[in-house]
């Protein structure tokens, strides 16, 4: 991996703090109105749009995108003089969150605005460059709440949508949301170049622990340095790294279908490995990526797991029937993940403690035939020790070099203590 420390000041991009009527800075570390953490929707709203004045504006975002009452920015831009918003864009899922792992929306008209929606999903390059053209932009607006993990699509919705502002002569602006699972550190295997894919474009950490403006300044300062693109980062105001979302005081709207609550987001980068294997994640029920088993598993798997004595979690031996995709209709033993100490939680180390021990005690474990387990680490390594009979310490230690040159680089980029 070649990262260097390159476009600290200036192709990184602008970082925004606007002070508001109430004398609010969106600076780190400041306290937000009534001792929340104030969104960089809300700071740019307070600082009267300044950065969008006389732009056409498109905006790439979903149902997270809302104020601090819930209404949806969308909504907010659309009714407001000083914004002229001429676009919305939709990722994966879409921009009203109707579709499941893989899907978009399609094209359409948002029936509330009359705006049209574009798709952007399974889009990059030159095509994306060429959706933005069309829709006559000439600012695109990003605001998506993020869960930490490289292999969640939003963050490199948001990377190749910089790629193609950049190739179509356009801007960006990043709305800053937190991290909801703190954010502290990097966690986990850097991914290996030769396996880039849509849930992983870059080498970054599994659990990047950044903010989606952080990300937007290294991708720009790392990955686009040969044509980054003209960025502007607004950041929140009242948030510190470390905090997890229930401290923020404001509302969680589920980023995609299967991630319901911020439970669900701090498991999430551990369990969602088990997407590339034939043990279901969880999907189908009301605790996905809490949960994860199959048919035929027991309370084996569970004992074993506690055995390995993981700081801060526990698991349960549970018993489930997903309503829908692996196992549906049927029923499955495996594991509750259950979170005890989150600051102690390493969600990396427990995935690979479960992958460890479903293969050693679950005949019938199996990796995707495709091996889509190498997209979500970053490379074969993982599953090749795993198959190996390697220990969790044995497969962590392995991917320590890597992540401690991630960790070096990823401190010139972030904007909060």
């Amino acid at each position: 991996m070649s990262l260097s420390r390159r476009g600290l000041l200036g192709l990184a991009g602008a970082t925004v703090g606007a002070t508001g009527a109430a004398g609010v800075v969106g600076a780190a570390g400041t306290a937000g109105a009534g001792g929340r953490v104030r969104t960089g929707f809300e700071e740019l709203a307070a600082d009267g749009y300044r950065l969008l004045a006389g732009l056409r504006v498109g905006v790439v975002t979903n149902p997270t995108g809302i104020t601090a009452d819930a209404r949806h920015l969308v909504d907010v831009l659309h009714a407001d003089d000083r914004v002229n918003l001429v676009a919305v864009f939709g990722p994966e899922h879409g921009f009203r969150g109707t579709a499941q792992a893989g899907g978009s929306e399609g094209r359409s008209q948002d029936p509330a605005t009359g705006l049209p929606v574009h798709d952007t999903y399974g889009k990059s390059g030159q095509a994306l460059a060429d959706v933005f053209t069309a829709a006559g932009v000439d600012t695109v607006l990003f605001d998506i709440q993020d869960v930490g993990a490289r292999f969640y699509t939003y963050i490199w919705t948001l990377y190749d949508c910089m790629r193609a502002a950049a190739a179509a002569g356009k801007a960006v602006v990043v709305l800053d949301r937190p991290n909801p699972v703190g954010g502290r550190r990097a966690l986990g295997p850097v991914l290996e170049r030769p396996y880039a894919s849509f849930v992983g474009r870059e080498p970054i950490a599994l659990a990047h622990g950044m903010t989606a403006a952080e990300l937007a300044r290294l991708f720009n300062g790392e990955f686009l340095a040969g044509r980054p693109v003209r960025l502007e980062t607004v950041r929140m105001s009242g948030w510190r790294r470390g905090s997890f979302f229930g401290a923020t005081g404001l509302p969680w709207v589920p980023p995609s279908p299967n991630m319901p609550t911020p439970d669900t987001a701090l498991a999430y980068a551990g369990t969602c490995l088990f997407e590339g294997t034939n043990l279901s994640e969880g999907r189908g029920t009301t605790t996905p990526f809490e949960l994860v088993g199959a048919e035929g598993m027991d309370r084996r798997w569970a004992e074993a797991a506690n055995a390995l004595e993981l700081p801060g979690v526990w698991f349960r031996e549970a018993w489930f029937t997903p309503a829908f995709s692996k196992f549906a209709g049927r029923t499955c033993g495996g594991v509750r993940i259950m979170v005890h100490d989150r600051e102690a939680f390493d969600p990396v180390r427990a995935g690979i403690g479960l992958l460890v021990t479903a293969r050693r005690t679950w005949s019938g474990f199996a990796w995707r035939s495709d091996h889509w387990i190498d997209r979500l680490t970053g490379s074969d390594r993982v599953r090749r020790l795993v198959d190996a009979g390697a220990g969790v310490e044995e497969i962590a230690a392995d991917w320590a070099a890597g992540l401690a040159r991630f960790s070096a680089v990823r401190e010139a980029y972030l904007l909060y203590p």
